[in-house]
């Protein structure tokens, strides 16, 4: 890979935890390089490290050891460059959706006018136009997680981290919210690593697959998905893919 078209750069990382009186290895060398504008799924055995490795690349964990890079800018904690969206929405339940969606904005002190005119922006982009004025006790589970997302789009991040932001949805919403995520990451392409436990999501969303090991977390095998987009579940190969990394997973079940 060239390195002028790579956006994240995760080097040797290992992140232990005291457990005890002893450590407790997590994660442990795991090297992953993401080009720019493509889309990463992280799968692997429920305690693997995948959202610690997320949480280190937005900056809310620091590694024991190794190295993250964005844009060739060493991560030292959490910064604009990276936008989170999590899985239980945390969205602000006083604030309407624009102005969750203006939060981070407020925070890097952007004036309210220029604050309104990219909160309608990413509000049209999500197809939350006609709610800027509504508050998350109003919104369907989708609607929140679009709010969630333009919140994180709003700072113009160059990599998107998401922690299973549909694993809360039922499975129609969940597929429908799949369909809308690469609707809008054709429209911004930006880097996208993606946690999630459903290998059915991952194969139908990623570039990508990253498969890891059971706890300490590191790579096992990598996936590159050539299906052409938008994915058909029904087709053939997306069910023999599919299969391969269910048996893959199992395998690595197994060895817990």
């Amino acid at each position: 890979m060239d390195g002028h078209d790579v956006m994240l750069s995760i080097s040797n990382l290992n992140k232990s935890f005291p457990k005890d009186e002893e450590m407790l290895v997590a994660v442990d060398k795991f090297n992953l390089d993401v080009r720019n504008g493509e889309f990463i799924c992280i799968l692997g055995p429920s305690g693997c490290g995948k959202t610690t490795i997320l949480r280190i690349v937005a900056g809310l964990e620091a590694p024991t050891s190794g190295s993250i890079t964005v844009s060739g800018k060493t991560i030292k904690g959490p910064g604009s460059d990276r936008g989170m969206v999590f899985q239980e929405f945390g969205l602000f339940p006083w604030r309407s959706v624009q102005k969750n969606i203006e939060f981070g904005l407020e925070v890097k002190g952007i004036p309210s006018e220029e604050r309104a005119g990219i909160s309608q922006k990413y509000v049209d982009l999500v197809g939350l136009k006609g709610f800027e004025k509504s508050h998350p006790k109003e919104l369907s589970g989708g609607m929140k997680q679009r709010v969630g997302i333009a919140r994180a789009l709003a700072n113009d991040p160059a990599v998107l981290l998401m922690d299973e932001p549909f694993g809360a949805l039922d499975a129609q919403t969940r597929n429908q919210m799949q369909a809308e995520l690469l609707r809008i990451w054709s429209e911004t392409r930006k880097t996208v690593l993606f946690v999630t436990h459903s290998v059915d999501e991952a194969v139908f969303l990623a570039d990508r697959i990253v498969v890891m090991t059971a706890r300490p977390g590191t790579i096992k095998e990598i996936y590159d998905i050539d299906l052409p987009r938008p994915r058909d579940r029904a087709n053939p190969e997306f069910i023999a893919l599919r299969r391969t990394i269910l048996d893959e997973l199992e395998r690595e079940r197994q060895q817990v």
